[in-house]
């Protein structure tokens, strides 16, 4: 048995992931891991565009990691759910901006708030000496992913 006593064996890393995704949600995409009715990435967009304010579109296909022309369609539903409206770039006529709606607006408070709540009842349910360690590992794991 490896050093490590087989922490490094790509299989129980992928078992890890996998049951993390399945406890938190993640492999349901027409709701949100916080219980909401609504897809993960027009939650994850209105998140970002609810923190900015105003956001141009290529922006938020960067943030979200995701392709323009499934940002493009995202960003077609969220306008067509009344959440977005779209306007020419100021500086850009083939860019696109993106902002909130009051509804929109609305729907991302609400969002927002289950999150709030859903991560502070995960954080408790971590022992307090552990939490560190969790938050460490989470940001070792996205660095590796960057990669």
């Amino acid at each position: 048995m490896p050093e490590d006593g087989g922490a490094a064996d790509p299989a129980l890393l992928q078992d890890a992931l996998r049951g993390f995704v399945r406890a938190f949600g993640l492999h349901q995409p027409e709701s949100t891991p916080c219980g909401q009715a609504i897809p993960v990435s027009e939650a994850h967009a209105l998140g970002e565009l609810a923190q900015e304010g105003e956001l141009r579109q290529v922006e938020l296909a960067r943030r979200l990691r995701l392709q323009k022309s499934t940002v493009s369609r995202l960003v077609g539903q969220l306008t067509v759910r009344g959440w977005v409206e779209r306007a020419p770039a100021p500086d850009d006529g083939r860019g696109v901006t993106l902002r909130l709606t009051p509804s929109g607006q609305t729907a991302a408070y609400h969002l927002a708030d289950a999150r709030r709540e859903k991560f502070a009842r995960l954080l408790d349910a971590i022992p307090p000496d552990e939490r560190a360690g969790v938050l460490h590992a989470l940001g070792v794991l996205t660095e590796a992913l960057d990669e």
